[in-house]
């Protein structure tokens, strides 16, 4: 046997042994049944919120989309990103922008509390002098109760974090949570 025949057949063998692994590895792939496949996805819950503000010199607009995961009908976990645009003419311009983990628990059809973990990005520029200019973090811990009918959920939350220095106005807020 020459050295191009032992080449020639090592070739061929090889080939034919890749092929035979290959059909055994996509003959592996089809064990997941159909049903189990997509169950994560018909779990999960998509919402958030869009806000637009406008008076008289005065802007605010934020968009904040979150999505959930539904362990059970009683207790959901999920995680949510942020951002804000304020501006006041001739005084402040701010960026905020982060991000949230929720969790919500339903221990009835019609009540659901929740707990909010957040961290916000803080830009502030005040109008007239860049030395006055602040960049911070700012976190809070929302804990909450609310009325849910459906898909969404109206109630108050409250920032037991909060301080002097709050990025809020007040450390009590109203809110309509919304997931579909």
């Amino acid at each position: 046997m020459t050295k191009n025949d032992f080449l020639n057949k090592s070739k061929t063998f090889s080939v034919l042994l890749a092929l035979f692994f290959s059909t055994c590895l996509f003959a592996q792939q089809n064990d997941i049944p159909p049903e189990t496949e997509n169950q994560f996805w018909k779990n999960v819950q998509f919402g958030g919120g869009i806000g637009l503000g406008f008076g008289s010199g005065y802007t605010d607009i934020s968009l904040a989309p979150s999505a959930i995961y539904n362990f059970n009908q009683y207790v959901a976990l999920g995680v949510g990103a942020q951002y804000k645009y304020l501006k006041q003419k001739d005084f402040y311009a701010s960026h905020l922008y982060g991000g949230s983990v929720i969790g919500l628990f339903n221990p009835i059809n019609q009540i659901q509390l929740s707990a909010e973990l957040e961290q916000l990005r803080v830009n502030v520029n005040l109008d007239g002098s860049n030395s006055n200019s602040q960049d911070y973090w700012n976190t809070g811990l929302f804990l909450g109760a609310g009325y849910r009918s459906g898909n969404a959920t109206i109630g108050a939350r409250y920032n037991v974090l909060s301080d002097k220095n709050n990025i809020y106005g007040s450390a009590f807020m109203p809110f309509i949570r919304v997931y579909f």
